[in-house]
C-alpha cells in the first residue's frame, strides 16, 4: 500500500476533514469519553453547531420536539448519530464539483454516496435488525479515495475513468493507470481518522468478488447497498454498476419481500435526507 500512502500524503497538503471531526472520530473510539466531551469538541466550531442543529431537526430524523442545543441534540440522537452528520457534513464541502468531465462528476459520487449510505442504514435495520449508524457511515466514506485519485492524480485518474465506461473493471484500471485504488486510500484514510477497525475493513473490502464474510457484516450491507442502489440510477460513473458476489445474491433471493418493500421507500429516505447531503 507504499503508493496508497503516498496518494494521502500529497492529499493532505491540499484538503482533509476538519479537526473537529477527526477529534470526534478518536472520541467516537475511546469507550471512557462521555456526551459532555463529545458536546465540548462540537461547540470548538460554531458554524458546525448551527449546521448540525438545522441537519438534527431535518425529516430525516423525525424528531418530535425540536432540539435546540448540541446537548439535547446528543441525548436524543446518541454520539455515533451525530459524529456521522458532522462526517457527512464536512464531506458534502469536500465533494464539490471542480472542473468538468464526461467521465467523473464529483457532484454525481456524492449522490452516490448518499444514496448508498441511507440505504445501507436501512439494510442495518429493517434487514438485520442492528443499528444501522456504522453501516451508514461506512457509505458515506466507502468512495472518498476517487476524491484523493481525483484530486492528486486527476489527469491519471479521469483517463482510468473514460476507458472504465467502456466496461473494465474501475479497480483493475486505477491500479494499472495510478499503483492503487479507492479502496486501499479509504482503508488507509479512515485509520488515519480512527474510524473503528469493522469499518476500515468495510472499505478496504466493499469490491471483494468473494469472501466468507456474512451479509449482516459491514462488507456483506455495503455491497449489497451498493448493488441496489445502482440498479436504481445511483452510480458512481456513468453506466457502471457493482457486481454482487453469488453468496449475496442468494441472501437477496431468500429475503426478497423484505428488500422489495425496502427498495420501495427508498426514495422517500433519501428526499427526507435532503438537508443532509443536499440536492
Amino acid at each position: 500500500m507504499s503508493k496508497a500512502k503516498t496518494f494521502i500524503r500529497k492529499f493532505k497538503d491540499i484538503k482533509t476533514l476538519p479537526h473537529v471531526v477527526t477529534n470526534l472520530s478518536r472520541l467516537i473510539a475511546d469507550d471512557n469519553s462521555t456526551m459532555k466531551d463529545f458536546e465540548k469538541v462540537i461547540r470548538m466550531d460554531p458554524i458546525l453547531v448551527v449546521r448540525l442543529l438545522r441537519l438534527v431537526n431535518s425529516p430525516f430524523y423525525g424528531l418530535v420536539h425540536r432540539v435546540d442545543s448540541i446537548g439535547r441534540a446528543v441525548a436524543y440522537l446518541g454520539m455515533k448519530n451525530l459524529h456521522n452528520i458532522a462526517v457527512t457534513d464536512a464531506l458534502k464541502n469536500i465533494f464539490q464539483e471542480q472542473g468538468q468531465s464526461q467521465a467523473f462528476s464529483r457532484k454525481k459520487l456524492w449522490l452516490h454516496c448518499a444514496a448508498v449510505s441511507i440505504c445501507s442504514k436501512m439494510i442495518a435495520e429493517r434487514i438485520f435488525g442492528t443499528n444501522g449508524d456504522d453501516a451508514y457511515l461506512c457509505g458515506i466514506l466507502h468512495d472518498f479515495g476517487l476524491i484523493v485519485e481525483s484530486q492528486v492524480e486527476p489527469k491519471k485518474f479521469l483517463a482510468a475513468c473514460e476507458v472504465c465506461n467502456e466496461g473494465v473493471s474501475l479497480i483493475h484500471l486505477e491500479r494499472e493507470y495510478l499503483g492503487t485504488d479507492h479502496c486501499e486510500i479509504g482503508f488507509l484514510m479512515t485509520q488515519d481518522w480512527d474510524m473503528p477497525e469493522n469499518i476500515q475493513e468495510a472499505i478496504r473490502d466493499h469490491h471483494l468478488e468473494n469472501g466468507d464474510y456474512p451479509p449482516e457484516s459491514l462488507t456483506g450491507i455495503l455491497q449489497i447497498a451498493e448493488y441496489i442502489t445502482g440498479q436504481l440510477g445511483h452510480t458512481a460513473l456513468v453506466g457502471i454498476t457493482s457486481a454482487l458476489p453469488e453468496h449475496l445474491v442468494v441472501h437477496l433471493q431468500e429475503n426478497m419481500d423484505e428488500y422489495k418493500v425496502l427498495i420501495e421507500d427508498l426514495p422517500e429516505e433519501m428526499s427526507n435526507a435532503q438537508d443532509l447531503y443536499g440536492e
